[in-house]
């Protein structure tokens, strides 16, 4: 579930992967208050709040709490894994996201400005034209492109 915008390139993309022979699934897309609080509650169980905090979004926090932010997978053993990044969803998606209004949100090696770990499955939808002035642009983070400097963490 997504905002309708959203929704409609998802599954635009989606089908534009299929006809170049990639799988996409969308493995989460809105998650309510309540699921956001279990997923974080679960993260917090297993790995403890500080490596939660970075893996995880606090309930209100979420981007998927948005309707603006999706987790594709491929069908496969890596999805939400490290090793999606390796898979042909994974460069699809880098190299064609931005085309259907798609940002890959958690880039690589930008955590102390994302404030999250790289997830190479997480996309946010910020529209058509703004992904590929975001892609131009040559910035590193969606808080660089937008002039917002670093993510607050829970602490600041």
């Amino acid at each position: 579930q997504l905002r309708a915008d959203a929704a409609a390139a998802a599954r635009r993309m989606i089908e534009a992967a299929a006809r170049d022979g990639v799988s996409l699934s969308p493995i989460s897309g809105y998650r309510s208050h309540q699921t956001q609080e279990a997923t974080y509650r679960q993260w917090v169980s297993t790995y403890g709040q500080e490596r939660a905090d970075v893996a995880s979004a606090r309930p209100g926090y979420s981007e998927h709490q948005t309707g603006l932010a999706v987790d594709f997978g491929g069908s496969g053993a890596c999805d939400l894994q490290p090793c999606f990044r390796d898979t042909p969803a994974a460069h699809w998606l880098a190299e064609h996201g931005a085309e259907y209004g798609f940002i890959l949100r958690f880039p690589w090696q930008q955590q102390d400005t994302t404030g999250y770990w790289y997830e190479s499955w997480h996309l946010r939808w910020i529209g058509q034209e703004q992904a590929q002035r975001y892609r131009d642009s040559g910035v590193h983070s969606y808080e660089e492109f937008v002039g917002a400097g670093p993510a607050p963490s829970y602490r600041d």
